[in-house]
């Protein structure tokens, strides 16, 4: 069962409505413009923030109109950064398609990205929220602070969890809690409720990318070549856990391949499979369930309907269990 399927079913009409208000956010006259945008939006990615923000202001009370130009403020946020991603990555693909600066070039990737980000910006204030205004702002400093780290951390190869976690904290974490931040806002939710919600958010963006880092090293259609990230230079959890508690001799012997960036097909295999072999992927697992039960007791303590509370589950089920 595709778990998330079930809360999109359940949000069938609220993401309907919400897709007219992402429309008329991107809409614009001029071609040259608007054809790069229909590219980017073309193909349709999980729609898994927006749906956090639309159930989250569901589960306390109410969604309004200002709720789904919150969706759509997180939304355009999410969309830029991957856009500019892709740039900073050199990556030719992106959700199993050209990239943008692979069909467009790297200059013009760069300026949609822009124009995405203003375009956040601008929905932000339909939010009529001062509060919402200053969590988006917050959060476009914490994603570009969260690159900025992971480009220094793959410039000099530092193999340590706890650097690896504060990049996923501002990268990945900090979006979903402003989606889910912003949800409870719009909902009416109470000051002790939107905080326990906040938490919620912070731990489901961490398991999400987790979880998205594990893809890295099986031979499935993610996305996105295996080995991708080692290729780039990024040391994720798996390969982290296994250098640090291989033998030496064998986990030396993996570090020179990384230090040398010597990314032959053969060496990459050999990569992954000493993560796996060192239990450097059980690790990444062991951490999602930790998080996960953590994540529980927060939605078992949220004075929601029970109905929502259902929904929230299937979700942390499907982050353990998610195969893209």
């Amino acid at each position: 069962m595709d778990q998330s399927q079930v809360i999109r079913d359940f949000l069938q009409e609220e993401l309907e409505l919400f897709d007219t208000y992402l429309r008329e956010s991107i809409k614009n006259d001029n071609p040259r413009i608007s054809g790069i945008i229909d590219y980017v939006f073309k193909a349709n990615g999980k729609r898994l923030r927006p749906m956090l923000v639309l159930l989250t202001a569901k589960a306390c009370g109410q969604i309004i109109p200002e709720t789904y130009h919150g969706a759509v403020t997180v939304e355009l946020l999410h969309t830029a950064t991957l856009v500019h991603d892709d740039v900073i990555d050199k990556s030719d693909m992106r959700r199993g398609r050209r990239s943008v600066n692979a069909v467009y070039d790297n200059t013009r990737a760069v300026l949609v990205g822009d124009y995405l980000l203003s375009s956040a910006l601008a929905e932000s204030v339909k939010t009529k929220d001062l509060n919402i205004v200053r969590i988006m702002s917050e959060l476009g400093k914490s994603l570009a602070e969260g690159e900025l780290v992971q480009f220094a951390l793959a410039e000099e190869i530092l193999i340590d969890e706890a650097s690896y976690f504060q990049v996923i904290e501002k990268k990945t974490a900090s979006l979903l809690r402003a989606s889910i931040t912003i949800g409870a806002i719009t909902g009416g939710a109470s000051p002790q409720t939107i905080s326990g919600f906040s938490r919620l958010g912070g731990i489901l963006g961490i398991c999400f990318q987790i979880r998205d880092d594990i893809f890295d090293y099986y031979k499935t259609d993610v996305g996105k070549p295996t080995g991708n990230d080692i290729r780039e230079g990024k040391v994720t959890l798996p390969l982290i856990y296994a250098l640090q508690h291989a033998p030496r001799t064998v986990s030396d012997g993996m570090l020179k391949i990384i230090q040398s960036r010597d990314y032959s097909d053969e060496n990459i295999e050999r990569v992954l499979d000493f993560a796996k072999e060192y239990g450097g992927v059980e690790y990444a697992y062991k951490k999602i369930r930790e998080l996960l039960d953590e994540a529980e007791t927060i939605i078992s303590e949220l004075s929601i309907d029970d109905q929502i509370k259902t929904l929230l589950r299937l979700l942390l089920i499907y982050l353990n269990d998610r195969d893209h």
